[in-house]
């Protein structure tokens, strides 16, 4: 079924919102404002998806594509906009999450970088991209929004001859060790044997009764798929299968931003992954404590953190607060602040009730989803908190993700 419509606001994902009929209908690649044709994909009870067919009236603030795999990879989806409407788009969601938790947030100030030629970690398969709501590979010559490190690495490799399966791929000007390629390094994702449905060690694990978690000081990271990088001068490491920032201009200025105005005695870095905001802590507080339950990017949080004060616990954030949390106020005193950056999900409860309970003067907020920030921030501002600055962290310009970090301030009665 073919309908025309008029796109309205953009909502998370990067699909813009329009009534037909009084029902909702999501379009990919809209824009709002535009009058379009579309055609209905997919019929739900609440809902339609449909595709644009023909664009009747166009926003001025639609623009070509700069990339040809536009449309068909996985990636971009919003090179249709121009960038400036773009980070407007992207704020505008963000303020929306904030606004349907009942939070009118100050406002929004937007950390970015470079539009394109930003991207120092990517993720291949069979040497080029995955299509869109596809397991088919796309080939790939070039990436316009990559770093020119990896683009480099890229032209002087053809696909062809590089790893088969999934690959992390890391390359940035301040990469401090590639032994393969100048400035890039590249991890081989290896993959578990399987047993019917379910991976070799899940089913050990059921058939071993006396099957013991990994210790801290262990760890099965690859040592080869260690990547040095240099933030400020100071030279930080993590494993290339986990998680790192993209982005690595927008991750120095929102390094330079979370830290300002921080300082005193005890700094509790919660959810620390390998310890980046740890590092530069330290040089403002006397202690550092990090929490973060991947041990193996604990393990190199201590490598970045060697010769600092500091004290680390691999553990989840809610074993924290049940096991650990009370002894340490009781021995050492309140903590000045916290920096907290957790995943998707947000806060676990327990550390949100913590936090709420313990009134902290300061908590910086990271976040890489903007409805769970939201609905943490609104349990902290009902607690006491105030929430004194939201940022938009632009580390992914072409796209629709978001990333937020809030200032949150407690004065305690005297």
């Amino acid at each position: 079924m073919r309908v025309q419509l008029v796109a309205e606001k953009m909502v998370l994902g990067g699909n813009c919102l329009a009534k037909v009929k009084g029902k909702t209908v999501f379009v990919p690649y809209a824009v709002p404002g535009e009058t379009l044709e579309v055609e209905i994909t997919k019929s739900f009870r609440d809902y339609d998806l449909a595709k644009i067919v023909r664009i009747v009236e166009p926003s001025p603030h639609r623009v070509q594509p700069f990339c040809p795999l536009y449309g068909r990879c996985g990636g971009c989806n919003m090179q249709h906009i121009d960038s400036d409407c773009q980070r407007h788009l992207r704020a505008g969601m963000l303020r929306d999450c904030f606004e349907r938790e009942g939070i009118q947030p100050p406002d929004i100030q937007i950390i970015s970088g470079k539009e394109k030629g930003y991207r120092a970690r990517l993720q291949l398969t069979d040497g080029g991209f995955n299509e869109r709501e596809s397991n088919r590979v796309v080939s790939l010559a070039s990436c316009p929004v990559a770093t020119d490190v990896i683009n480099a690495y890229l032209a002087r490799v053809e696909q062809k001859d590089r790893p088969r399966g999934r690959v992390h791929l890391f390359g940035d000007e301040r990469v401090l060790n590639a032994p393969l390629f100048d400035r890039v390094m590249l991890a081989e994702e290896k993959s578990p044997v399987k047993i019917g449905q379910r991976t070799m060690d899940e089913k050990l694990k059921k058939k071993l009764k006396h099957y013991v978690k990994p210790r801290f000081a262990g760890t099965v990271a690859d040592t080869s798929n260690i990547c040095q990088i240099s933030l400020f001068g100071k030279k930080i490491q993590f494993d290339l299968q986990g998680f790192f920032q993209s982005n690595l201009e927008v991750l120095e200025k929102t390094i330079g931003t979370l830290t300002t105005n921080l300082g005193g005695k005890r700094v509790l870095d919660m959810y620390a992954g390998a310890g980046v905001f740890s590092v530069f802590l330290a040089d403002l507080f006397e202690q550092v404590t990090l929490v973060e339950h991947n041990r193996d990017a604990l393990v190199q949080a201590e490598i970045n953190l060697a010769g600092k004060k500091h004290q680390s616990y691999g553990v989840s954030g809610a074993k924290w607060v049940r096991e650990n949390a009370a002894q340490i106020l009781a021995r050492e005193g309140a903590f000045d602040a916290v920096v907290i950056d957790p995943p998707r999900s947000g806060m676990e409860k327990e550390v949100c009730d913590w936090l709420c309970q313990h009134k902290v003067g300061q908590i910086r907020s990271v976040s890489c989803d903007a409805a769970t920030h939201a609905r943490d921030a609104a349990k902290l501002m009902h607690a006491g908190y105030s929430l004194e600055k939201l940022y938009l962290l632009d580390f992914y310009p072409q796209t629709a993700h978001i990333e937020s970090l809030a200032f949150f301030a407690c004065f305690k009665d005297e």
